[in-house]
Formats: C-alpha cells, sequence, structure tokens
C-alpha cells in the first residue's frame, strides 16, 4: 500500500488541476481501497488498445494518462518522421467526455508540432481507420470504449495503413510513454495546427462503403429491415449507406437513435447482448420486417437477427453471419474469375468452418490471434494477395481492404445484400445458413464469459487459466483430448504420439483442447475488459436440411454437457 500512496501523492503537486488534487487528497483521508484501485497500476494497452474507467488516478481514463499516451506517441512520431510534419486524425464516439477527451489529445499532438485533423462531431470507428488513408496521415486515434458499460472509455491508435497498432510500433510507442513523467506531457496547444474535418471525409466514406458492400442484390423494394444504433454513432452513417444502396425499407428504432454515452434504453450497449436488440426485434415482429440490424457505440461490431424456420425473428452469432457473408463474397469473387491470390480470414477461438470454405473454393486462409488488429496486419504483410474479408466470433466483420479494421457500417450492407438477394430466390438469410452447414458441416459455438472486476478479480482470472493449464482437460463428453496448443510457449503438442508444432503467431495467454471429434475448447482473459473467457466449438454432420432441428439440439447437449464437465455453468 506504501507503494500506492507514494504514487498517489505524485498527483499532488501543481502540474495536476485543483479539482483533482482535491480528489485524490479526499481518496488518501477516506478511502484507502478506493485509492488503490486507482492507483496500484498504470493503464495498460490490450487487444484493442486502452480502456478503462473514467476517473482520477493512473488506472483510471482521464486527461492525464490520455495525455501521457498522447505525449509518448507524438514522441515516437516525430523521431520516426524527422524529414517531415507527422499528420493524425482523431475521431471520437458517443461516450461521456469523449469530445474534451478528444480536444485534450488533439491540443498535446498539436503542441508537439503534429498536424492534426480531427472530426467535428461523432464518428464511427471504421471511418476513422478509412480516414487515416483517405487523408495521408502517418497515425490515427479514436476515443471509443467500443460495448463496455458507461463509465468506460478509451483510446485505439492506429497507424499510417489504417489498421491499429502492431509489433514493433505498439511496443516502441508503450516504450515511448513508460519512460515519461506526467510533467513531461505539454499540454500547450497550437491552434493552427488543428483541423476540423467532416462531410468531405463522410462523402468519400459512404461511396466506399457502398462500392466495396453491395452487390446489386434483387428484391430490395420488398425487403424489410430493423436497424437499431444502440445509442451510438453508426446513426451518422448506416442509414445514408444502405439509403444509397437502394434500401428504402429502413425503420429505424427512434428510441434508441440519439447518441447517449448513458445507453438508457439497455443494460449493455454490446449487439451481442440479445436484450440490446430487444427493442428492435419487437418492432421487426410487429411490422413484419426480414432483419434486424444492431451496432455498438462506436459501429465497428454489429449483430443480426433475421427470421428462422418458423418465421421468428432470431440473434444470430457472429460465428454464423461471419460464414455466410465470407461465403456470399466468395460466389461474388467466383463470378468474376478468381486470379489464384485472394484469402479470407479469422481467428484462433472462431468458427473453424471458415477454412471449410477456404478448402471448397480453394482460396487462401489465415488465422490469426483474438483481436482485429492481427487480421488488418495480414493485409499489410501479404501485399501481393487480395483479402477478400474475414471477421471474429465477437461480432466483428471486415469486407476487402478499404477499411483495416472491424467494420459495422459496411458489414450491415453486405448482410442485407445477402438477406435480400435469398429472399429473392426463394430462400431466407437462416434457410442459406443451413444449407452452408449441409456444404461446409455443422459447427456450431458458445461462449462463457465470466466478469473478475478489480485487483482480486485479475487475481482470479490468472489463478483459473494457471489451473486451466496446469490441470489438462483429458477428454471432453468422451472425446479424448488430442491436441493442445500453447500460446504462450507456441508449441502445439499432440498428447497421443508426443508430437510438436510450432505455433508460428505471436506469443499470447491463450490454450486451447482439440479433442478427436474436433471439438475445440479455448481459454483467455479479455484484453480490454476484466473477463476471462472460455470459447467452446462442436460439431457433426448435416445431411439434410430436414435434419437441422434435430442435429442442432444434439449439439445443444453437447455444449451444456461440455459447460457442466468444466464446471463454467
Amino acid at each position: 500500500m506504501d507503494s500506492v500512496l507514494d504514487t498517489a501523492k505524485t498527483w499532488l503537486n501543481d502540474f495536476f488541476e485543483p479539482e483533482v488534487k482535491k480528489e485524490v487528497q479526499h481518496l488518501i483521508d477516506n478511502d484507502q481501497e478506493e485509492l488503490k484501485e486507482r492507483f496500484y497500476k498504470n493503464m495498460e494497452f490490450g487487444t484493442g488498445g486502452m480502456r478503462g474507467i473514467m476517473g482520477v488516478g493512473t488506472n483510471r481514463i482521464n486527461k492525464y494518462t490520455l495525455g501521457k499516451s498522447t505525449q509518448g506517441l507524438a514522441n515516437y512520431l516525430n523521431k520516426t518522421y524527422q524529414n517531415e510534419t507527422p499528420k493524425v486524425v482523431i475521431a471520437y464516439d458517443c461516450r461521456h467526455n469523449s469530445d474534451t477527451l478528444s480536444q485534450t489529445v488533439a491540443e498535446v499532438l498539436s503542441a508537439n508540432n503534429l498536424k492534426v485533423y480531427r472530426f467535428s462531431a461523432l464518428r464511427t470507428t471504421p471511418e476513422l481507420s478509412f480516414a487515416v488513408r483517405h487523408l495521408g496521415c502517418h497515425a490515427g486515434i479514436v476515443l471509443t470504449a467500443s460495448h463496455n458499460p458507461p463509465e468506460y472509455n478509451g483510446y485505439k491508435v492506429y497507424w499510417g495503413d489504417g489498421g491499429q497498432i502492431v509489433p514493433p510500433q505498439d511496443g516502441e510507442i508503450i516504450a515511448e510513454i513508460d519512460a515519461l513523467n506526467y510533467e513531461d506531457v505539454n499540454f500547450k496547444a497550437k491552434p493552427e495546427l488543428i483541423e476540423a474535418i467532416d462531410t468531405e471525409v463522410d462523402e468519400a466514406f459512404f461511396e466506399a462503403s457502398v462500392k466495396n458492400g453491395s452487390f446489386n442484390a434483387d428484391g430490395k423494394d420488398d425487403f424489410k429491415i430493423v436497424f437499431t444504433s444502440i445509442h451510438g454513432t453508426s446513426i451518422t452513417a448506416i442509414p445514408e449507406v444502405l439509403k444509397r444502396a437502394g434500401y428504402k425499407n429502413v425503420t429505424v428504432i427512434e428510441e434508441q437513435a440519439e447518441p447517449d454515452g448513458n445507453f438508457p434504453t439497455v443494460k449493455s450497449p454490446n449487439p451481442e447482448e440479445p436484450e440490446a436488440l430487444a427493442m428492435a426485434i419487437a418492432k421487426a415482429e410487429e411490422i413484419g420486417a426480414d432483419m434486424v440490424v444492431g451496432t455498438d457505440p462506436d459501429s465497428d461490431r454489429l449483430g443480426i437477427a433475421v427470421r428462422n424456420l418458423e418465421g421468428k425473428i432470431e440473434l444470430l452469432n457472429g460465428n454464423q453471419t461471419m460464414v455466410l457473408m465470407t461465403k456470399f463474397l466468395l460466389d461474388q469473387y467466383q463470378k468474376k474469375g478468381f486470379k489464384g491470390n485472394e484469402f479470407i480470414a479469422t481467428t484462433i477461438v472462431s468458427t473453424p468452418m471458415v477454412e471449410q470454405l477456404a478448402k471448397s473454393y480453394r482460396v487462401g486462409f489465415k488465422t490469426a490471434l483474438t483481436g482485429f488488429k492481427w487480421i488488418g496486419k495480414m493485409i499489410k504483410d501479404f501485399p501481393n494477395e487480395q483479402f477478400v474479408g474475414g471477421g471474429e466470433e465477437s461480432f466483428g466483420y471486415m469486407v476487402g481492404d478499404f477499411v483495416r479494421d472491424k467494420d459495422a457500417v459496411t458489414a450491415t450492407l453486405l448482410a442485407c445484400e445477402v438477406a435480400s438477394q435469398a429472399k429473392a430466390g426463394g430462400s431466407s438469410f437462416y434457410k442459406e445458413l443451413i444449407d452452408c452447414y449441409v456444404k461446409f458441416g455443422f459447427y456450431k459455438e458458445h461462449l462463457i464469459s465470466l466478469t473478475k472486476k478489480g485487483i482480486s478479480g485479475a487475481e482470479e482470472i490468472k489463478q483459473m487459466l494457471k489451473e486451466f493449464k496446469e490441470n489438462p482437460v483429458e477428454s471432453v463428453q468422451g472425446s479424448k483430448v488430442i491436441w493442445i496448443e500453447d500460446y504462450n510457449t507456441s508449441i502445439a503438442k499432440n498428447v497421443v504420439t508426443g508430437e510438436e508444432k510450432h505455433i508460428d503467431l505471436p506469443k499470447s495467454n491463450v490454450l486451447v483442447y482439440e479433442t478427436e471429434d474436433g471439438t475445440r475448447i479455448a481459454a483467455r482473459p479479455s484484453g480490454t475488459e476484466p473477463k476471462v473467457k472460455f470459447y467452446m466449438t462442436t460439431n457433426m454432420k448435416l445431411n439434410d436440411p430436414k435434419d437441422f432441428k434435430s442435429v442442432n439440439s444434439q449439439l445443444d447437449a453437447k455444449i451444456k454437457g461440455i459447460i457442466a464437465e468444466l464446471n463454467l455453468g
């Protein structure tokens, strides 16, 4: 506790604003536990940058923690581009303080002689990624906490390729940040270096989204969509993109259309959660809509609900939408003729079904660590190959390479194209998915996410993962474990033969068990939230669409059995 107290006392000097010093002193005098939570460590970069609870302290998002990170980034950019003026574009979402914090970030960058383009109002994360390359910038920053609760905010950094920072830049930038004291931050803005941007970039982004996401699908006049932005930024882009692509029957949930960092109509602004789309689903049932689309606050994730075989609106998971959208894209490429350099991509905890798609269409397949920055990095790493599309189980998808991060704007348009075309042809999104299960194998996934907050929670997560590794699972629902993949050691071991393979990915705290029947169980801590996650995927053959319900029930039962077996229920 002494080190925490010493750290907190450094925030009592005159560099910090009076109200900040007052709050720190109050914590020192009255609330040692809260003081510890706020000062026991520095805010760290995870898979999505820096994300945390807003407030005073080194372990909180505030003017000073963001200022220090921005100063470190500015130092790095000035060292890297010594013979030119580095340019940075900044966007922000609907969260509390995003506007003022983004202005602070702009001021620190300008104080260090960087040219800054700052969106004049809230914009989506995919538009920020697009804007980096469109404006010829060296870096980009978006103020967002994605789908986290209202008390959170965050900060994601993008490099000149439009993708999130990855090795070696991320480590080098972090080293610059760690070398600083808060007093090293230059907050003295140079307003002449800060330029407001808006409609010109919007127009270019909308045009590119329609170009990449529209395939002249049939049946648009007869296709009904219910859309909700869940109080987030996508209201600035998705309705307009759908309109430009020819969709006229779009009903926006007005009660959720106003950007609001409190997210007053939902428990969580996360489209992975059925409750977040409840209002939109109810409206879809009322008006007889074909599809529901909802996005998270910064519009990089999308949730989709469509009519099932009984005609009821059903929420799909990220794996299901990813598979069908990827197949649709491959069909479009196939019509034009493959050039032989195309590839699709996903992550190590997403459905193995994507690899089966790649084999069937004879295109390249790449897999990445969790975190969409790794998929974006592939485009930079393989410049002679054509990225078709790809995504991850957590409701993120990217269409082509004009945006280098998950993009709910273009993915929403693509999903509507798939569904509209299917309906016009006498099928449906859901039926097309079942046809995929027949052709490529019926894979079913499930995620268990356990929240463990605070210092004790971090230790609990660490212990759970340690036990998962030190007490290996030997079988799952009667199927013997064959492979154990340890991404911390980069070794995949066949526990039957003793064979070992090198995992050619960066080291990461992920452990995967795979059984002889193809069941996979992965465990990892979240990089952006106080959670530990367990991913399960299992599969069976589906010989005929008529057998879908029966096989689906069997897979559900198997997943329930896995949850019980691992004591995760």
